[in-house]
């Protein structure tokens, strides 16, 4: 089995709970003296077997760490592993998923040595967006219910809103909307995608 780890908590003095995303759950699992282990680490992808116990969590074993070169850029590591805490907290109460999470995450891991990682979260958060009914690309204030017609600020979860109405950093209508409707950020600057990644930062 394949998975990310989103999320490692100490327990005792050495072991983890160790949860593991994959296609199709997210699993919570125990790892013994996983503090030791350098492949128990928020963000890895790992290959494992899971030994089950009627009595307690299934435990983590046979972990082999499928690395990513782009890992040892400690900089896309900060931002890969915000990333992990954040999808945690947005999937940690739901007991069985689709796969677009594992492949959003998966894409991500596999074209990060080609692209901007920041670029590849925003375009993923945004197919997340849509495939959950919460993308609002009808982009009226979710403040005051009026239509925006320019300029934009974009609060947690993307909801659009006049700049008049929130004070933010103000987004090109036209070019948030390309976004929405190509999940490309090929049009937006470097200081507009740390906009959207900060605002992302906020909450899934």
């Amino acid at each position: 089995m394949q998975g990310y780890i989103l999320r490692t908590q100490k327990v005792k003095d050495e072991d983890l709970l160790v949860y593991v995303l994959t296609p199709k759950n997210l699993v919570k699992s125990y790892r013994f003296y996983g503090a030791r282990h350098a492949s128990v680490m928020s963000g890895y992808k790992i290959d494992f077997e899971l030994n089950h116990n009627e009595l307690f969590l299934p435990h983590l074993r046979s972990v082999l760490h499928l690395g990513f070169m782009w890992l040892l850029d400690r900089d896309k590591l900060i931002i890969w592993q915000q990333f992990m805490r954040l999808l945690y907290s947005h999937l940690k109460d739901i007991d069985e998923l689709d796969e677009i999470y594992f492949n959003e995450v998966e894409n991500c891991a596999q074209n990060c040595d080609k692209q901007s990682l920041k670029r590849l979260i925003i375009e993923s958060y945004v197919r997340i967006l849509e495939y959950e009914g919460r993308l609002h690309s009808e982009f009226e204030c979710f403040v005051c219910d009026e239509p925006i017609l320019d300029e934009l600020v974009l609060a947690r979860a993307f909801l659009p809103a006049h700049a008049h109405c929130l004070p933010k950093t103000t987004l090109n209508l036209k070019k948030i909307k390309e976004l929405f409707d190509t999940k490309s950020t090929i049009m937006l600057e470097d200081s507009e995608c740390d906009e959207l990644f900060s605002t992302l930062l906020e909450g899934l």
